[in-house]
């Protein structure tokens, strides 16, 4: 499985941001795909998950400002987008995409996810 993000950069706050993933090599079973970030020192958090089935979960965090979106490929790809809305300076941090294979309730915990892009900055100024 190889995963790559792209779309980070810097906005000030109350602003917009779309990141993507593009996510290939799938083999034909259930994925779960998710966006987390991280911040300098700290672990992984997730941002918004989404099932192979349509379940969609945020936390209190990211929910009303921030939108997943999933396009399924030949059941061997997949693209992930989210749209961020309303940025604050404290979502600066580092984001990334990851997958979870056989997986469908879409939970909020990054330690079940085991394919994971290198990541996308995005910092939101005051």
């Amino acid at each position: 499985v190889h995963v790559t993000e792209s779309g980070g950069g810097s906005v000030q706050a109350g602003g917009s941001l779309r990141l993507s993933c593009s996510a290939s090599g799938l083999e034909d079973i259930p994925y779960c795909m998710g966006w987390f970030r991280q911040f300098p020192g700290k672990d992984h958090e997730a941002v918004a998950t989404t099932g192979d089935g349509g379940t969609t979960r945020y936390p209190d965090s990211t929910k009303g400002r921030f939108t997943v979106s999933r396009v399924d490929v030949a059941k061997t790809s997949a693209t992930l987008s989210l749209q961020m809305e309303n940025l604050r300076p404290e979502d600066t941090a580092m984001y990334y995409c990851a997958l979870d294979a056989y997986c469908t309730l879409a939970f909020l915990r990054p330690e079940l996810y085991e394919s994971w892009g290198k990541g996308t900055q995005v910092t939101v100024s005051s």
